[in-house]
């Protein structure tokens, strides 16, 4: 994301959305009673003599709507936004529709820009500096690819070495790596790490085979070993903290490690607080090392508070993604917990 404008006067910040993890920054950005002003396209019905209406063009037009809902659509790579239409040329007090694409550039003006929601707006445009992750989970029988990014763990293709049933005709093995290589062409963006794990050599079959028909592909590749391929052992790597430094600082990798750590805990009767009611009284005495909290429960609107006692006395705030596993497990909780410095009575 990238920041064009930022009038603190109206409350208005300016962004252009870069990728599809932009969208869903905004998806959690804009709340219901937000103003979001953004091009876009809507007809008119031409008046005439006629007994029905006809239809007329749309036209591109500035609108500025008052949202009421704001849906995230990750297979259509758009964010949309439903509200009253309260600015521009026509159809005030209307119904109408923002669909946010990547490359589009849109104006949020909100009463009150609170503290985690401008810091949302800060890490969506650092984050869009980081290199973002590429996985391929790979055994003999099949491979899965997959793009790590903000929102979760987007899976972009599964390739099978065989096709299963005899009546099919089996596909040879020498053609598996090599549609692993075209997919993956159409999938990794530029300077973006790959990973690839999986049990068995499937992995350095692959790894030797790409750095010999696509050096510049595969540059910046690393094979480690799990005891899974697919999406299980993409979240077995995660959560073993295996990794290039790169997945160790990677968005993913940190969320799943300090849920993995709160999880543990947990187990083991450490010093953990999990649940509204434990989490806020250990933020109240100051026992908060690490928060963590759903990006569903930020979007409530009442975490806030905690929020902010936790950075002032100079703790660490982790939102985790609801998307990724490490989300549904902290949902599992409460969709709020904390690493503490000590153990509470």
């Amino acid at each position: 994301m990238r920041v064009l404008h930022q009038d603190r006067k109206t409350g208005e910040i300016k962004m252009m959305v870069e990728t599809l993890d932009d969208l869903w920054h905004l998806h959690n950005i804009i709340d219901e009673g937000d103003i979001v002003i953004a091009l876009t396209f809507r007809r008119d019905e031409v008046k005439s003599d006629k007994i029905r209406a006809e239809r007329a063009e749309k036209k591109r037009m500035v609108l500025g709507i008052q949202a009421e809902k704001v849906e995230f659509h990750e297979s259509e790579s758009r964010l949309r936004v439903l509200g009253i239409i309260l600015e521009g040329p026509q159809d005030l007090g209307a119904y109408h529709t923002l669909n946010i694409e990547e490359g589009d550039v849109l104006t949020v003006r909100k009463v009150e820009w609170t503290p985690s929601m401008l810091d949302r707006v800060r890490r969506s445009v650092e984050d869009a500096q980081r290199p973002k992750l590429l996985f391929i989970a790979l055994d003999n029988d099949e491979a899965t690819i997959a793009m790590a990014r903000q929102f979760g763990m987007q899976e972009m293709a599964h390739i099978y070495s065989t096709a299963p049933g005899k009546m099919y005709e089996q596909k040879n093995q020498d053609d598996f790596y090599p549609e692993i290589i075209n997919k993956l062409k159409q999938s990794v963006e530029p300077e973006v790490p790959i990973i690839i794990l999986g049990p068995g050599f499937a992995k350095e079959a692959l790894i030797t085979l790409g750095k010999e028909k696509e050096p510049e592909l595969f540059k910046n590749a690393f094979v480690y070993h799990t005891g899974q391929s697919g999406m299980a052992g993409i979240r077995e790597l995660m959560k073993a903290g295996l990794g290039a430094e790169v997945v160790q600082d990677s968005r993913v990798a940190q969320e799943t490690k300090a849920v993995e750590e709160v999880l543990g805990q947990i187990a083991k009767d450490g010093p953990v607080a999990y649940g509204f009611a434990e989490v806020e009284q250990a933020v109240m005495m100051g026992a908060v090392e690490t928060l963590l909290i759903l990006d569903a429960e930020v979007r409530k609107g009442r975490v806030e508070k905690l929020m902010t006692m936790v950075e002032n006395g100079r703790g660490n705030v982790i939102v985790v993604s609801e998307r990724f596993e490490a989300g549904k497990k902290l949902e599992s909780i409460g969709g709020l917990a904390a690493l503490l410095r000590y153990k509470l009575s």
